[in-house]
C-alpha cells in the first residue's frame, strides 16, 4: 500500500519510492551532505533527471530487445514491433518465430520474448513487492538478468534504494568521481554503494550524469 513517510516521499510498504523531481532533490541533498565527492559531482551536473518510466510487460520486452544492440537498432526493432501491434503477451505467443525474426528479433531474443510472455508476471502486484522480491521474480524469467531487473526496479517502479553495479557507465563514473585506479568490479561497486543507502538510486543518477559530463569534456559522446 502506498503512503507517505515523514519526509513526504511516497512509500510502498516500507520502501521509499521516487515519484517527483523533489524526491530526487531530497536524495541528492542527502548524498551531498554524506559524501563530499557527491557534493562536487552535483555541482558539475546540476539538477538530476527524474528518469521515471511506465511499468509493465512492454517495458521489460523493450529492455530485453535492447540488450547487446545499438540504441538505434533497438529503436528500429521496437518501432517495427509497435507497427505490427506485437508488444503484448498474447500477441507475442500467437506470433511464429519466422514473423518475429522478420521484425528484427534474433532467434535467442524471440525465445526470451516468449519466456516473458509465458511468465504472466503480475506487474501490478510487483509495485508493492519488496525490491529483493522484485529482482527474484524478474530474474526467474529466461532472458532477464539482474541488471535488467535492477534497472526496472529503479526506473519503472521508482525504488529509491536500488543500484545496478553491473552497469559499465556506473562503474566508470565511480572510477572517475572517486579517483579509483581502475573501474570497480560489480561486486566491489555493490559493496561500495551500501554507504549510499537509502538513496542508491539517486547515487546512480549522479554517477551517470557525472560520467556523461566528464566524457563530454573529453570529447567522447
Amino acid at each position: 500500500m502506498a503512503g507517505k513517510n515523514m519526509t513526504g516521499t511516497e512509500t510502498r510498504g516500507i520502501e521509499r519510492v521516487i515519484v517527483s523531481d523533489a524526491c530526487v532533490a531530497e536524495g541528492a541533498a542527502w548524498l551531498a551532505a554524506s559524501e563530499p565527492r557527491f557534493a562536487r559531482a552535483l555541482e558539475v551536473t546540476g539538477p538530476l533527471p527524474l528518469r521515471l518510466r511506465d511499468d509493465g510487460f512492454d517495458q521489460l520486452l523493450s529492455a530485453i530487445l535492447s540488450q547487446q544492440v545499438s540504441v538505434a537498432s533497438a529503436r528500429a526493432i521496437w518501432a517495427r514491433l509497435e507497427a505490427a501491434n506485437c508488444t503484448t503477451p498474447d500477441v507475442i505467443l500467437d506470433t511464429d518465430d519466422e514473423t518475429l525474426r522478420g521484425l528484427g528479433l534474433s532467434r535467442q531474443k524471440a525465445r526470451y520474448a516468449r519466456a516473458l510472455a509465458e511468465a504472466r508476471i503480475d506487474f501490478v502486484a510487483l509495485r508493492d513487492c519488496p525490491t529483493d522480491e522484485v529482482i527474484k521474480r524478474l530474474t526467474a524469467v529466461t532472458g532477464i538478468g539482474i541488471w535488467t531487473a535492477e534497472i526496472y526496479a529503479m526506473f519503472s517502479l521508482g525504488r529509491a534504494d536500488v543500484f545496478a553495479p553491473g552497469d559499465l557507465a556506473l562503474q566508470e563514473g565511480a572510477r572517475l568521481l572517486f579517483d579509483l585506479p581502475e573501474r570497480p568490479r560489480d561486486r566491489d561497486l555493490r559493496q561500495m554503494a551500501e554507504a549510499w543507502s537509502p538513496w542508491r538510486s539517486v547515487a546512480a543518477r549522479t554517477l551517470w550524469a557525472y560520467y556523461h559530463v566528464e566524457k563530454q569534456r573529453e570529447g567522447i559522446s
